[in-house]
């Protein structure tokens, strides 16, 4: 007898549907086969289902099994098979009488029939409601993850056991309510505030604009000048995530194995601190079965590069066309998968090697041969597509010292989300959300200067050297400080601002 029953498989952020075919032939040797491109974890649901099937009051039929996962040219990976070929088994062999129509079924059985959380679910969950299934079977730990989904029927289940009673209605199962997002608007917790930030008045007003138009941020300056400290505060600025936002990241977070019981949907945004001694794979992406990097699980968030000339050269190097394109794209000999990667860059950075190149009070050690060295790290490409500069100096000790509350996060993300709703209100025929992903055909539309300001802008590039891509990155910013302004026009104070946070020299 032939069962089919539905299940999918994620290919980068494309899920696919695939067709799980099980046949129990009474002819032949008894033997249990599963073909169609099965990795090592499908390969081992056989073990899996023959030992959860009989620790769950049912008899594993001795025939001749074969599995077919359709269509068979497409590589499956992954242990969330294991429930529709039991079921389909327990079919097959005429032990139950359940109807799989309209329905995706999902879930990692245990030895004892149990169900375990399934990485990927969230996606698959989203393509079943577009592929307008009714209905869609997965564990109970992944229940809060896809009840994301609105427009199908979500069902989280315990155990083989339980799945078999609630398709044949021998016991009642409600579906799922769906999230409410506004509930989680006011969980957002954070464990560095401004307030906390003792001066760096300069700095703490670049960020708020980096905050705003999503600009990327290189912070230099001596060994405990703060530069960290503003770095970990930083994301108590940046403006709620949205809910399409939401889904988008937890998506990617559901594929690589990063939510959690606790956590099972993203709802702030993510701050990546990757060590310098990260691999190439470990911040871009890739590996035999190709699994989105830091950079990726950094959309929509912030990625800090602390110690940035540590990187090796070809990691950053790497960043540019991300940073540039928003998105990466990983070629291997078994396919191309892309990742969105919209973030944004915060890197902080020594003046040199001691840490202490004209720095006040302090001697630097360094040779010059050593200082060109660790500032050669650094190529001009990479640095022109930073849009703001900044230089965190050591406090003097009045500041230091100065007892006096400094403006909170929450005052500052107030203007910052102020700013953000002119933007989307700019950009909502045109598919981005900040300054920072306009091309150059949106900055021609949206980022004209007056009179005055055109003449700073001409004076600027002669004696700058600004490149063209650095000349629109200055409008961006200015953009962006204008709308900070509640300012429609780009004047020269605006202009002058934005100019201040170029590099002396690239």
């Amino acid at each position: 007898m032939l069962v089919k029953a539905l299940a999918g498989v994620n290919v980068g952020l494309s899920p696919l549907l695939v067709s799980v075919e099980v046949d129990v032939a009474s002819y032949g040797l008894p033997s249990f086969t599963i073909v169609g491109l099965p990795d090592k974890a499908i390969d081992e649901a056989k073990d899996r289902v023959r030992t959860a099937i009989r620790n769950s009051g049912f008899d594993f039929p001795p025939k001749k099994i074969t599995v077919n996962l359709a269509p068979a040219d497409l590589p499956k990976e992954g242990p969330h098979f294991d429930l529709p070929i039991a079921l389909g088994i327990l079919i097959a062999s005429g032990q139950v009488d359940l109807s799989l129509e309209d329905l995706m079924i999902l879930g990692e059985l245990s030895l004892d029939g149990s169900l375990r959380r399934t990485h990927g679910v969230l996606p698959l969950t989203i393509l079943a409601q577009k592929k307008k299934f009714q209905r869609i079977l997965i564990p109970l730990e992944n229940g809060s993850e896809a009840a994301i989904v609105s427009g199908i029927e979500v069902y989280a289940l315990k155990n083989l056991t339980e799945a078999v009673q609630f398709l044949a209605k021998e016991i009642e199962i409600k579906p799922l309510p769906k999230v409410d997002f506004s509930s989680f608007e006011d969980r957002a917790e954070y464990d560095y505030d401004f307030a906390q930030v003792r001066g760096q008045e300069q700095a703490k007003r670049a960020l708020e604009i980096s905050a705003t138009g999503a600009h990327n941020v290189l912070m230099k300056g001596p060994p405990g000048s703060g530069k960290t400290m503003l770095a970990r505060s930083f994301p108590s600025i940046l403006p709620p995530l949205t809910e399409d936002e939401s889904i988008e990241l937890t998506q990617i977070y559901s594929i690589t194995g990063n939510l959690t019981e606790d956590k099972p949907i993203v709802i702030t945004r993510p701050f990546r601190s990757p060590h310098h001694t990260a691999s190439y794979v470990g911040l871009i992406g890739g590996g035999n079965n190709i699994r989105p990097g830091e950079i990726s699980l950094a959309h929509r968030g912030v990625l800090f590069l602390d110690e940035l000339p540590e990187f090796p050269r070809s990691v950053l190097e790497a960043l540019r066309q991300p940073l540039e394109d928003k998105k990466v794209t990983i070629s291997r000999a078994n396919g191309t998968h892309s990742y969105p990667t919209q973030f944004i860059l915060l890197a902080a950075c020594n003046p040199c090697p001691c840490g202490y190149l004209n720095t006040p009070g302090k001697n630097c050690v360094c040779l010059p041969g050593q200082i060109s060295k660790y500032t050669k790290k650094l190529s001009g490409p990479f640095l022109d597509r930073v849009d703001i500069h900044l230089d965190v100096p050591n406090l003097p000790a009045e500041k230091l010292t100065n007892e006096a509350i400094a403006e909170d996060s929450k005052t500052i993300r107030k203007r910052v989300v102020k700013a953000r709703k002119i933007q989307k209100e700019r950009f909502k025929s045109k598919g981005i959300l900040t300054n920072s992903e306009m091309s150059n055909a949106l900055i021609k539309q949206f980022c004209q200067p007056d009179k005055e300001g055109l003449e700073l802008l001409k004076m600027a590039i002669s004696k700058l050297n600004l490149s063209a891509r650095s000349y629109y990155r200055v409008l961006k910013l200015a953009r962006t400080i204008a709308d900070l302004d509640d300012s429609e026009t780009i004047v020269y104070k605006h202009l002058a601002e934005s100019l201040q946070y170029r590099p002396k020299q690239l």
